[in-house]
């Protein structure tokens, strides 16, 4: 796989060890999967550098929406961390009239992506009458788009005067950025949090641990996907996090896509993950601020790793943790787990929780 698409393929945590164990992390049936959507995404990203160029390729991440359309000439790109919406297309014959539409449809998409297959350039995307992105854009005249005619409107005021263009390999690119609100962020936090406080209280976990793993898995985008094909705004695994899930609530099985894509049933599995790890795996830690700190971290690498930073016996690491003040467990956890992206998680959920106390 090229270089460009790995990086622009945001990295998710996977959720792959439910319980630590290298057994669970390389399940046959996890592997077969994976495998699967590997060969999925590389031949969706080959379509892409076959019509755009090596250096042009571009897909969705956890944190990226991006649609392509008009026979993978055109396509749209969210980028919900950073707040910003880029229209683009190489189409040769008419590019105005593709940006047109394509900035339309990205403007009134629904919320719901269980219909949406951002591996092709179908075009299945759904409008909604409440858009995903209302109230956080707003067009030329500061008002919030929820109507196709307002959207058509925007669309040709932003093609008149904000039409931009590149150069890139063989291709002409034309394209409009439209920036999001500054509160971009807080619209949709706020959007989930009725889902949000219901399986807090359901699963006795902090809302605002919740709202931060949210913000730092996906900044609260409903279409997100890893490189894992981990799913929707909590970025749950099918068949590690999901697989737990179901067998503490007596199912069978794991959960579809489709499911995970819903947003109320994504909040509430991730959130039973959440409580697993506080409640089954790592509830020998006898501090709740080091309990915490540790489920943290386990749900972006697995608690069996969180464990082995302390002891590769699981009675003694408990035992370890427990004589530390929850300061050092912090400090052991940011420093010596091996992950350095769980390293980092631990501290970025950290910071982020204390934004959402005054949810």
């Amino acid at each position: 796989m090229k270089k460009k698409f790995i990086a622009l393929l945001v990295i998710a945590p996977l959720l792959v060890s439910c319980s630590g164990s290298k057994k669970q992390t390389f399940h046959e049936e996890w592997v077969k999967d994976t495998n699967g959507f590997d060969i999925l995404m590389g031949q969706f990203a080959h379509n892409i550098e076959n019509i755009w160029g090596i250096n042009e390729v571009l897909i969705a991440g956890p944190k990226d929406y991006v649609k392509y359309s008009d026979n993978y000439y055109t396509r749209s790109h969210i980028n919900f961390e950073k707040g910003s919406i880029t229209i683009e297309t190489i189409s040769g014959t008419d590019p105005t009239v593709s940006l047109r539409q394509a900035i339309i449809t990205t403007l009134l998409i629904g919320e719901d992506p269980g219909n949406v297959d951002l591996y092709s350039d179908a075009n299945d995307v759904q409008l909604s009458k409440e858009p995903l992105l209302y109230g956080q854009v707003l067009d030329n005249t500061g008002q919030p788009i929820r109507w196709q005619g307002r959207a058509a409107s925007f669309a040709d005021y932003l093609i008149q005067n904000r039409l931009q263009r590149r150069v890139s390999g063989l291709h002409v690119i034309w394209s409009v950025t439209i920036p999001m609100v500054p509160n971009h962020l807080d619209k949709r936090a706020h959007k989930y949090l009725p889902m949000v406080r219901k399986a807090a209280e359901k699963y006795n976990v902090d809302a605002s641990l919740i709202l931060a793993i949210m913000q730092i898995e996906s900044s609260f985008n409903p279409y997100a996907v890893s490189h894992a094909d981990a799913l929707g705004l909590m970025q749950v695994v099918q068949h590690s996090a999901g697989v737990d899930v179901f067998r503490m609530k007596g199912k069978w099985g794991k959960p579809s896509r489709s499911y995970l894509f819903d947003p109320e049933n994504n909040i509430d599995t991730g959130t039973a993950y959440l409580s697993i790890l506080q409640s089954n795996y790592l509830a020998g830690i006898a501090n709740p601020v080091s309990r915490r700190y540790a489920v943290i971290t386990a749900y972006n690498g697995g608690a069996g790793s969180v464990l082995r930073v302390f002891s590769s016996d699981k009675d003694r690491a408990f035992s370890q943790i427990n004589a530390l003040s929850p300061d050092e467990v912090y400090q052991t956890l940011t420093t010596r787990h091996p992950s350095a992206e769980s390293r980092r998680y631990l501290y970025k959920v950290s910071h982020a929780q204390r934004s959402y106390n005054r949810f």
